[in-house]
């Protein structure tokens, strides 16, 4: 197994407030690995530092053995937890822009994993339900060949019926040399395809463990395990 992301003696901070408090992670290819923790808990500064959207940061940050720059970027396939196309984009226009930007961006499997979703080319993408709209991008982010992806609440805006196809694209899509990064709070619908969880709790890491191996131990299921570390 390849290290593809290290992370030492992270800290970030919104003045005087600290939203990430000393983070060491050592992330290696070939796992999908749950990022877990309440509202507040830091998960999307640590994956806006690790896309390079936040940059005023103390600590080191490797990926795949570099600092975060250039490579970073061409490595990672990045899902946000919100919609990032404009509105007068057309499907196909996105088609287009992942082409042009990412050399590892396979159109053709994008295309067909439109067709699984009864998702047409050239529809405006205003016109998309809000799930339709997650899918399609998921079917984009998931069409590229990436050392790593970074999902945040992939099946957050989509129906009960839809999340099982989802975690299917997910496991079905991803470079298995790849480290796929998971962050939800719908952790019953899909702790199932975790192979290790990290739990944020106030800015810091609480646990790292292998997912089965912590289910043993505890006796139950991740959501439980969640529900009584974070519980009010």
């Amino acid at each position: 197994m390849e290290e593809l992301i290290r992370i030492q003696n992270l800290n970030k901070s919104y003045g005087k407030k600290k939203v990430l408090k000393n983070i060491n992670l050592s992330l290696t290819s070939g796992k999908i690995i749950g990022l877990l923790g309440p509202n507040g808990s830091g998960k999307t500064t640590l994956i806006k530092i690790l896309n390079g959207l936040l940059k005023d940061y103390q600590g080191e940050i490797l990926i795949d053995q570099q600092p975060l720059g250039v490579h970073s970027k061409s490595i990672i396939s990045y899902l946000p937890d919100e919609p990032y196309f404009e509105n007068w984009m057309t499907t196909t226009d996105a088609l287009n822009l992942f082409k042009d930007l990412y050399q590892d961006f396979d159109s053709g499997k994008a295309i067909s994993l439109m067709e699984r979703m009864n998702i047409e080319k050239n529809v405006k993408i205003k016109e998309l339900s809000k799930g339709m709209k997650e899918k399609f991008q998921l079917a984009l982010v998931m069409s590229r060949k990436a050392k790593i992806y970074i999902l945040d609440e992939p099946i957050g805006g989509v129906d009960p019926a839809a999340r099982d196809f989802i975690l299917d694209v997910i496991l079905k899509n991803y470079a298995e040399d790849a480290v796929v990064l998971i962050s939800t709070h719908l952790i019953a619908d899909i702790e199932k395809i975790f192979d290790e969880i990290i739990f944020l709790k106030n800015g810091e890491v609480v646990l790292h463990e292998d997912s089965e191996e912590l289910r043993t131990k505890r006796q139950t299921s991740i959501d439980e395990i969640f529900r009584e570390e974070f519980k009010c």
